[in-house]
């Protein structure tokens, strides 16, 4: 149980995002992660997102984190219906009932995240923005979330990205003002304490296990996934496959499956729980990815913190992950180049087997959530420091809305003034002095136990 603090925290952080726990992925894991050493540190941390079924309301998870899931309607792929000014009055409320001084929003595909980063501008509290993914350039969704983009970051007072091909991605897509700067590098890490290696969970009968986790979406190369398993079952008849996740291409792995007649060969696990990641994991002697765009993939992380030697794509910011090619063979994205190093990868297996205990203490010697949650918080420090010296007046927000050009430009400087009078309005209605305030929560887990992670 959690009691009421006795000492004022550090911080008083809010990270907000459509895509938080229960489900599951990349940036909820980051989210998650992240809050729990913030927590450790002494900050006080909550979560906004969207309700999730029956999810609604405040809910407690471990740490203890007090997690806000609004009545908000997810769209398509649990993004929230895009509200303008319709929650302001509710994210405010939260804000000054939590007593929030840094508003932290996540991924470019939130809604939420976005409007939260107007929103808290408009109310004078700083913001700091992550981005975890890459868009392009030439497609009419891509352009138009760019443009999103340019609007609600063109007032954050600070913006992080996981991977140096993220940060130039989103720099040349955004137009981002005074680059260097904003934005920071703090890539992703891995608990290693929760994924280590277990050898005697591997096969002893001279079989070699390939595992898959990822979502099984087009943007993971699920395409290339069907294209790869027939190759190498019927060049080498040692090899099986094990592939963890689910989503809209796994129709198409299961075709594949059912026509090669693999049965015996390959196993569909469906979604995986994150705890029972590992396990699976352990099994294995080859980790799979065939992602065609990744800023930084933490399921890499997690793969050869259990030891397993990992293929990959070269794509976006996975260079960056792990070294090559001791740890990770990078192959381009088709299907002859993930094939060839996927046999590469398994010789070498079969041959001179890399010590998975090895890998594990490698990986964590480089990654460190600790690290990360350190980092982070010497950005939340910089933004404080910069809001008290020196806040954006309101003609300084206008100006910086009204710089973006052309109608999108306009558009942006009227629905932002329309915020800010809307928010004017709020303050009449619902004054921050009849709002109040909720005590604190003290985590009771020792302090020593940060040395974990």
């Amino acid at each position: 149980m959690a009691n009421v603090s006795q000492q004022e925290p550090k911080l008083r952080i809010a990270l907000v995002c459509d895509f938080f726990y229960p489900r599951l992925g990349g940036v909820e894991m980051h989210i998650w992660s992240l809050a729990q050493l913030l927590i450790r540190q002494g900050h006080k941390v909550i979560v906004i997102t969207h309700a999730y079924g029956d999810r609604k309301g405040v809910r407690y998870l471990p740490g203890p984190l007090k997690v806000y899931y609004c009545p908000i309607v997810p769209m398509v792929d649990q993004d929230a219906l895009p509200s303008f000014t319709a929650t302001l009055p509710l994210l405010r409320w939260i804000w000054i009932r939590e007593q929030i001084n840094v508003v932290h929003a996540h991924q470019a595909t939130s809604t939420m995240g976005n409007e939260s980063l107007v929103y808290a501008s408009t109310l004078g509290i700083p913001t700091v923005y992550t981005d975890h993914s890459l868009f392009g350039f030439d497609d009419v969704a891509s352009l138009v979330l760019n443009r999103v983009l340019q609007t609600t970051l063109s007032t954050a007072n600070a913006i992080i990205c996981v991977s140096y091909t993220c940060r130039d991605n989103l720099v040349l897509r955004a137009r981002i003002d005074n680059a260097l700067s904003r934005t920071y590098v703090i890539p992703n890490a891995v608990d290693p304490s929760k994924f280590t290696p277990d050898p005697s969970k591997r096969t002893t009968n001279g079989r070699i296990k390939v595992v898959v986790v990822s979502r099984l979406v087009y943007r993971k190369g699920v395409d290339l996934l069907v294209g790869i398993i027939p190759v190498i079952c019927k060049q080498l008849p040692q090899v099986d496959f094990i592939l963890g996740g689910d989503g809209a291409k796994r129709l198409a792995l299961e075709e594949m499956v059912e026509r090669e007649r693999l049965q015996e060969r390959v196993e569909f696990l469906g979604a995986v729980p994150h705890k029972n990641v590992r396990n699976v994991l352990a099994t294995g002697h080859v980790f799979l990815n065939c992602s065609l765009t990744e800023s930084f993939c933490i399921a890499l992380l997690e793969a050869a913190s259990c030891g397993l030697l990992v293929v990959s794509t070269n794509v976006g910011g996975v260079p960056e992950v792990l070294p090559t090619p001791d740890v990770m063979l990078l192959s381009e994205p088709n299907v002859p180049s993930l094939v060839q190093n996927l046999k590469i990868a398994i010789d070498r297996q079969e041959i001179n087997p890399v010590d998975p205990w090895e890998i594990h203490n490698r990986v964590k010697k480089m990654y460190s959530w600790s690290k990360v949650a350190k980092e982070t918080t010497a950005v939340y420090n910089k933004v404080l420091a910069e809001q008290q010296h020196n806040p954006k007046t309101f003609l300084q927000r206008m100006e910086c809305y009204s710089s973006i050009g052309g109608i999108a430009g306009w558009v942006a400087f009227i629905l932002a003034l329309l915020i800010h009078f809307w928010a004017a309005t709020v303050e009449w209605w619902q004054p921050r002095e009849h709002i109040d305030v909720v005590p604190d929560l003290q985590s009771e887990v020792n302090k020593t136990e940060e040395s974990k992670f």
